[in-house]
């Protein structure tokens, strides 16, 4: 029988990502938060929660759990035979290299001390039941219509930029980046082998800026000026060790791929 999946967040990019992955593995069924809390009692049939919804308060304030809709999802369920994936954020740690689970933690922001918080709460609250994924960048196409854009992603600044005419040139500057695709069919994985506990999510090794900026510019025609990187720009250059996840999974995450990917975005975006 296919495991049934509850996905929270109509309008997620990361929703719109993994629903074409996992549709053809799972039951798959999309509500916004909203009507999550209306029909609680439709939720008991579902094997796994995955919450892409967010407020934007739990990104400017302080900690509350009023704010938390992880937190609010995973009270309605402690009691029930129902297994939860967090979505965290590699800013949970200090910025440095091969970043493991278990390295010094030193949230930067708002956002990733709530999350921390809420990462605890929920480990305390479901126990065995809980799958937390420190997520590194994304890079994807959304296809969501209307998307509700809380904060800016690379690539959302990469498409911005284009509409303008320039791209930057980020030096030696390197981040941590996964392709959509490989995200969708690494959390296909998890679900299969009802695998739980702390992973950090990622390529796991240097990708530098300007080689992710020149596959997705792969495909543009339009003669584009390269600025100098802005002196305010944050230098945050980190990788994540992500072995335990590779070894849990038996996969392997290549930097051809990643490549590939950014390629059939920039064609999907350049040649609609």
């Amino acid at each position: 029988m296919k495991k049934k999946i509850l996905i929270i967040g109509k309008k997620s990019f990361v929703t719109s990502i993994l629903k074409e992955e996992l549709k053809k593995y799972f039951f798959i069924k999309i509500i916004d938060f909203e009507n999550f809390l209306r029909k609680k009692e439709d939720i008991k049939k579902f094997n796994y929660i995955i919450n892409c919804s967010l407020n934007k308060r739990y990104i400017t304030k302080k900690y509350n759990f009023k704010n938390d809709f992880d937190y609010i999802i995973a009270k309605e369920i402690k009691d029930l035979d129902i297994n939860y994936i967090l979505f965290s954020t590699r800013k949970v740690y200090k910025i440095g290299d091969n970043l493991r689970e278990n390295s010094p933690k030193k949230p930067p922001n708002i956002y990733s001390k709530n999350k921390l918080i809420t990462e605890n709460r929920l480990l305390a609250l479901l126990k065995n039941k809980i799958l937390i994924l420190r997520v590194s960048n994304l890079i994807g196409y959304s296809k969501v219509r209307n998307p509700r854009k809380i904060h800016n992603t690379f690539i959302d600044q990469f498409f911005l930029n284009i509409k303008k005419g320039y791209v930057i040139d980020n030096k030696n500057n390197y981040k941590d980046f996964l392709s959509s695709n490989q995200f969708s069919k690494i959390i296909k994985i998890l679900i299969s082998k009802k695998i739980y506990g702390i992973y950090n999510v990622s390529i796991g090794r240097k990708v530098y800026l300007n080689d992710i900026i020149k596959w997705l510019n792969f495909y543009n025609n339009k003669k584009i000026i390269v600025k100098r990187l802005p002196k305010i720009y944050p230098q945050e250059n980190f990788y994540l060790n992500n072995s335990k996840l590779l070894k849990s999974l038996n996969i392997k995450l290549s930097l051809t791929k990643l490549k590939k990917d950014c390629k059939r975005i920039s064609k999907s975006y350049f040649k609609k």
